[in-house]
């Protein structure tokens, strides 16, 4: 067994960051400093764990195997150590959450402000993901996801808007070129600018009005990967390149400021909203506890 647990640690951090520059700026060390670690461990365990060159820094598959059984174990370490903080008058250490891009645009803001400045001795790091990941493997406490993407063996609760809907929208500018349409299979006419999944599968349109099921596979001149990239998606929409659809949420402030017009109202399709999911431990992290207790007490 290694004899310093912080070098198992630093190696762990190194991976995941990609670099040993990336991983001291996190820690607070030094680039060679976390070098001396990775290389301390790998004189221990007899194996070379990281690939390092002029570019880029990334496990072998030694290194990989590792890293995949370390991410639980050091947050049940750090776990265990928020129980013995947790004995204190006010909740401190650091919760670790992986949503997806959706989540951090439109669930955790107006939610996660309040519960910082609530519990200041508490830490929130967020990963951004938007493909389907084990969040202890990850290093996480807990996940956010919607209802059809959460794994069976965890325990979930309610997180932010209990309904949404998707929503679909032009800029004005594009309206008066083309017309808007007045049933979802008239989109079959327009440019209509798509997102896929991770998996290549385009995200469905779907409709639905008084219990008729409208489904359209349109086309358009720009396809992005669901995530972050829907900001392009966006700025096209607004310049009048097409029509989109995307959450109601995240589209608001575009609606609000008359930079796009809402399209087919009526058909939005209603979506139960996110959730907070997390495996079940004995000792919950005194960070995590503050955390779903705020969740569970902030739900709208």
């Amino acid at each position: 067994m290694p004899q310093n647990l912080e070098d198992v640690r630093v190696f762990a951090a190194v991976a995941q960051a990609g670099g040993f520059r990336e991983a001291s700026r996190a820690s607070g060390t030094s680039a060679s400093t976390a070098s001396e670690a990775v290389r301390r461990l790998e004189a221990e365990v007899g194996v070379r764990l990281l690939h390092r060159t002029t570019r880029s820094v990334t496990p072998t598959e030694a290194g990989m195997r590792l890293l995949e059984r370390l991410g639980p174990a050091l947050a049940e370490i750090e776990s265990a150590l928020d129980v013995v903080k947790s004995s204190r008058d006010q909740a401190a250490g650091t919760l670790r959450l992986n949503v997806p891009t959706v989540a951090a645009r439109v669930v955790l803001p107006p939610f996660l402000p309040a519960f910082l400045a609530a519990y200041p001795d508490i830490r929130v790091e967020v990963t951004v993901d938007d493909e389907l990941v084990d969040v202890l493997a990850a290093g996480c406490d807990a996940g956010i996801r919607y209802e059809e993407t959460l794994e069976k063996d965890m325990i979930a609760i309610p997180i932010g808007p209990r309904e949404q809907r998707y929503a679909l929208g032009a800029s004005p500018a594009y309206l008066e070129r083309h017309g808007r349409p007045s049933h979802p299979r008239e989109l079959l006419d327009h440019a209509c600018l798509r997102m896929r999944f991770f998996g290549g599968r385009l995200v469905p349109w779907e409709f639905e009005r008084d219990g008729e099921v409208v489904e359209v596979e349109p086309t358009g001149p720009l396809v992005v990967t669901l995530g972050s990239a829907a900001d392009l998606l966006i700025a096209t929409a607004v310049a009048g390149g097409g029509i989109l659809y995307l959450f109601e949420d995240w589209l608001r402030p575009h609606f609000e400021s008359g930079a796009l017009k809402p399209i087919l109202q009526r058909w939005w399709l209603r979506f139960s909203g996110p959730f907070l999911y997390y495996p079940s431990r004995r000792h919950m992290p005194a960070a995590f506890r503050a955390f779903v207790d705020f969740a569970r007490s902030s739900r709208r």
